[in-house]
């Protein structure tokens, strides 16, 4: 059978062989865990607890203030020590509720606490067989739940399509195309029944006509063979989508396009062409609210790279500082140059190791010199090689000097906002400009235009 796949695109080394082999453990909680406020796209949540407050496992902690938005519940039971200002992944700084695991107040009477294996979770558990699908996507909704794949989309938006978006197929994100990452491979491997579950919880919130499937590149047999005989075990509609190893194939578009033959439009939703795209983590976590009551409290993440002692793939809970899941991997190596917070090629590099761990956080990579590119970047020899491997069709090389010149308006015109910032260009590029930076920094600029009217 002919894998399938979509035009452009790179194949850089995986890496993946460092962790892909060894199971996911549990960290333990460190002393202090600071928890950002803002964790999703869209507006960061209202807190509800102040210093000197005891909250307990699963407690709210912040509600939601929008439609885009989500609440943050407690990773742990302890006392608030205070409310601050603080460095978080990305280079900037936002509002963290910094909490010290201790004793709890007992559950308030006849509230609803359902008993996980750790410790109390507020919302009760619902019947997987009879939920309706408002009764899921409310669920989502407060349970916090937010997109693993990177942007960290409130997932209860995704599941309520407008009347006009009809959808016809939602697959799950299993590609897990970027080098080094092994979580989701070992998610697929471990909760392979649980996996499943969430993939037809999700399809109940979309509606029965909906198609199911999952995308998983082929460099990856094991999981392929695992999915397929747990959708054979459980008797589901679940298509599994073999594709080719290829970066970004885990992109929304690329995805939709490789497994559906399928265009998203520049500039529109999946939602556009009738799909709806969600992670492996995701649909776990959507399986475990319904299911057990759960909520977010921990990450799943890959710990890897040549700088690292020992490289892992954990459970983290959500507000443990960066430093100390570097220090329960054994700490980095003398050779370490750089730490990433994600995928090397669409991750950010780590400016503070204070930095805590949130919802999405996918990895944590210490890069070694020898895995650092350290050669200079030189004028642009028109190979076009940045073009051909632009997965969306766009011309890297001369958004980049557009944006480097502050040509704005012809930036925004020739599109650079539909850039998905995946970094084939620059990886690609034998100059070694950076240019996923520039054109990141021209959307930027762009974003600040006074938008043109209809």
């Amino acid at each position: 059978m002919a894998l399938r796949s979509f035009r452009g695109g790179v194949h850089p080394r995986e890496h993946k062989e460092l962790t892909e082999h060894k199971a996911l453990q549990v960290m333990p909680p460190p002393a202090e865990i600071c928890v950002p406020l803002g964790q999703h796209l869209g507006k960061p949540a209202n807190p509800l607890v102040k210093k000197g407050d005891r909250v307990r496992q699963g407690q709210v902690l912040a509600e939601a203030s929008g439609f885009i938005s989500a609440p943050v519940h407690s990773p742990v039971g302890g006392t608030v020590v205070k409310k601050t200002k603080g460095p978080v992944v990305g280079g900037t700084t936002a509002e963290l509720l910094v909490i010290q695991p201790g004793p709890a107040p007992a559950p308030e009477a006849g509230a609803p606490v359902a008993i996980a294996d750790d410790g109390p979770i507020f919302l009760p558990p619902l019947d997987p067989r009879s939920v309706s699908g408002k009764d899921v996507v409310d669920r989502v909704r407060e349970a916090g739940i937010v997109g693993q794949g990177g942007a960290a989309f409130p997932t209860a938006v995704k599941l309520s399509p407008p009347p006009d978006k009809p959808i016809d197929w939602m697959i799950v994100n299993g590609a897990e195309c970027e080098p080094y990452l092994t979580r989701d491979y070992r998610l697929m491997l471990e909760r392979t029944a649980d996996l499943v579950e969430g993939i037809l919880l999700i399809g109940t919130a979309l509606g029965a006509k909906v198609n199911l499937g999952i995308g998983i590149e082929n460099n990856k047999p094991a999981a392929i063979r695992a999915m397929r005989e747990a959708i054979a075990a459980r008797g589901a509609r679940i298509e599994v989508f073999t594709l080719r190893t290829k970066y970004p194939q885990g992109g929304e578009k690329m995805l939709i396009d490789a497994a559906l033959g399928r265009r998203v439009p520049p500039g529109e939703l999946p939602m556009a062409v009738g799909c709806v795209i969600q992670n492996v983590g995701t649909a776990l976590a959507i399986r475990d609210a319904v299911v057990l009551g759960d909520v977010p409290r921990a990450a799943t993440l890959t710990v890897s790279g040549l700088g690292v002692v020992e490289p892992k793939n954990l459970r983290v809970t959500i507000g443990t500082p960066l430093r100390a899941v570097l220090e329960y991997c054994g700490g980095v190596r003398p050779n370490a140059r750089r730490v990433v917070v994600g995928g090397p090629m669409m991750g950010f590099a780590a400016y503070s190791l204070d930095a805590p761990v949130v919802k999405a956080t996918s990895g944590i990579l210490v890069l070694s010199d020898a895995e650092v590119a350290a050669n200079p970047e030189s004028a642009c020899v028109n190979c076009g090689k940045c073009v051909a491997a632009c997965p969306v069709g766009l011309m890297p090389t001369r958004l980049a000097r557009l944006a480097r010149l502050r040509r704005d308006e012809e930036a925004r015109d020739l599109g650079i906002e539909v850039c998905m910032e995946c970094g084939t260009c620059a990886f690609t590029c034998p100059a070694n400009i950076p240019l996923v930076q520039y054109v990141r920094l021209g959307k930027k600029n762009v974003r600040n235009l006074p938008r043109k009217e209809a």
